[in-house]
This record gives structure tokens, C-alpha cells and sequence, in this order.
């Protein structure tokens, strides 16, 4: 897989025009009459760099999760850096929007290295993007017009400063409107919840949690074409737990059925649900139930 350790090396791979600062590339329709395209189809490569960009799909289907939706409205995507991307030629986007890629050395001594961190929508997969409405779109665009014009001044002390400052307000912005999505898209959040479980049910039914142990995160996540990060935040907004929570509950809940069984010792309750050290299952368990798991079942013991 090719990697692009410098912004110039991942611009110029991409087919688009020179940038005009080492660390940062601003493209938006305002500035340069159209968004340039970048060539057709890749495969997967990976660089060093954030990129942040407004797309509208005139052709093609994008899916979010597993979920068809309309694009005609403004699609915000963010890219961190190394993470894997790969595209074909099947999508078709309109020449508007903007394009902004910064090196990631080029915020570091500054706060927005510890910001970044903290928002999680760079970690989601690209078909999650944020959908923009008509007035946040406006607001994003007159931010990224604030960017480009400094971008396009002589470059001078304050340069750098005032440009760290509106991507700081970009992306506090963008948080704000990913809550709102999450707040917008309850039907889904449950139907995600009951796919999520869904999978649980399978790989405890077919044996893969004796074969291979519990399950992570990313496993699921992967069946069910989303993100980890997305994932987690998704439930979260909708029900309060993140996925780990909705796992250890699932846990517990077959643990429940299994320690009635008095045949078997809350170490082998334990390793069966996949555990590796079956204290921590005790302790998780109390945890959850405020009794441990041999007074549940002495509370709940089969005469």
C-alpha cells in the first residue's frame, strides 16, 4: 500500500494544483470558480494528512451504514491521517464545495493537536459522513471562505494563527451539527441497536464465542459496515450505553441463565462466556447486578 509522508507528494498523486503553503491546500469553489477533481479511482493508500471536505453526489449511491440516503445536500467528510482510503469511478460529484488538507505537522505546538483528538467523526468511515442542511452549509462555507482568503495573503506572522483559530471553529461547528444528526436519526439508532444484538445472538448461537472468546468492538462494528467509533457514538446518543456497555450487558444476561445451572462452578460460567480470568467476571458482574455471582444464584437458585 502507498504512503504519502508530505502534503505535496499526496497532491500531486491526487492530479490537483500545487499548493501554495508546504503543510496546507485549500480548494473551494469561491476561490477557483470550481472544485478540481481529483483522478477517477485509487487504490487503497494512506498519508499524513487531514483533509476536510464538502461534497454534493449529482450520480452514484453512497450509503451510510446500510442505509441509502439523499445527497443532494451538502456531504461533510473528514479524513484523518493514515487511515485508509480507496475510491472508483462510479461516483459522480457536482463541481462545488470545498477541499481543505492540512499536514498534521502543521497544527502540532498548537491547542488544536489535543482538540482534534477529542472529536470523534475523523475516526468514522467516510459513508458517514455529516449531512449538511441549507444554513449549516452556508455557515461551514463562510468559515472555509475565512481559511482561503488567508491562505491567499502574503503569509506573515499572524498568518498561521489566525488559520489554526477558524479550523478550531470549523470543527466545533462540525460537532455541533453531528449531535444534531445523532438527535435527528433515533429510527436508525435503534435499528443499529437491534442489529448490534443481532450479531451477538449469532456468534454465541454458531460457537464462535467458545471457538474464538468474546467479541471486539471492531468486529462487530465490521459486520455491520460502520465504524467503531460511530458505532459507539451512535448508541450512545440514543440510549445512554456505549458498545462496550451494550456487550457487557449481553454478557451478563446469558450469565444469568447459566449460573441457574448448578452443575457448573462460576469459574467455568465464566470461561464459557469467554472470560479469561473469571475474577473479573465476578467483579463485572457485581458491577452490573450489585449481588456477585454466587448470591445470584443462591437468590435465584431452582429448588
Amino acid at each position: 500500500m502507498e504512503h504519502f509522508k508530505t502534503l505535496s507528494s499526496y497532491i500531486n498523486y491526487l492530479g490537483l494544483p500545487p499548493a501554495e503553503h508546504p503543510m496546507l491546500s485549500v480548494f473551494t469553489t469561491v476561490a477557483d470558480g470550481y472544485l478540481p477533481c481529483p483522478r477517477e479511482s485509487s487504490p487503497p493508500i494512506t498519508n499524513d494528512c487531514y483533509t476536510i471536505s464538502l461534497k454534493k453526489i449529482i450520480k452514484g449511491d453512497l450509503t451510510y451504514g446500510r442505509t441509502k440516503y439523499d445527497f443532494t445536500n451538502g456531504a461533510l467528510i473528514f479524513i484523518a491521517p493514515r487511515q485508509v482510503l480507496q475510491w472508483d469511478s462510479s461516483v459522480i460529484y457536482d463541481q462545488k464545495g470545498f477541499s481543505l488538507t492540512f499536514h498534521e505537522d502543521f497544527i502540532k505546538g498548537t491547542e488544536l493537536v489535543a482538540q482534534i483528538k477529542k472529536y470523534n467523526f475523523f475516526s468514522y468511515n467516510v459513508n458517514e459522513a455529516l449531512h449538511l442542511s441549507p444554513k449549516e452549509e452556508k455557515q461551514i462555507e463562510s468559515i472555509v471562505t475565512n481559511i482561503d482568503t488567508e491562505y491567499h495573503n502574503n503569509q506573515d506572522e499572524f498568518s498561521k494563527d489566525i488559520i489554526i483559530s477558524q479550523l478550531s471553529t470549523l470543527l466545533k461547528y462540525a460537532n455541533r451539527f453531528y449531535e444534531r444528526q445523532f438527535l435527528n436519526r433515533k429510527e436508525f439508532s435503534t435499528d443499529l441497536l437491534s442489529l448490534f444484538n443481532q450479531q451477538l445472538d449469532t456468534y454465541f448461537e454458531t460457537g464462535q464465542l467458545q471457538e474464538n472468546g468474546i467479541p471486539s468492538i471492531e468486529q462487530i462494528a465490521g459486520k455491520l459496515s460502520v465504524s467503531q467509533r460511530y458505532l459507539s457514538d451512535t448508541l450512545k446518543k440514543e440510549t445512554g450505553k456505549t458498545t462496550t456497555e451494550h456487550l457487557q450487558l449481553y454478557l451478563i444476561d446469558e450469565a444469568k441463565n447459566t449460573l441457574l445451572n448448578p452443575q457448573k462452578s462460576i469459574s467455568e460460567v465464566a470461561y464459557e462466556l469467554g472470560f479469561e480470568y473469571p475474577p473479573y467476571f465476578s467483579r463485572l458482574f457485581k458491577k452490573k447486578e450489585g449481588i456477585s455471582p454466587s448470591q445470584y444464584r443462591q437468590k435465584y437458585k431452582m429448588n
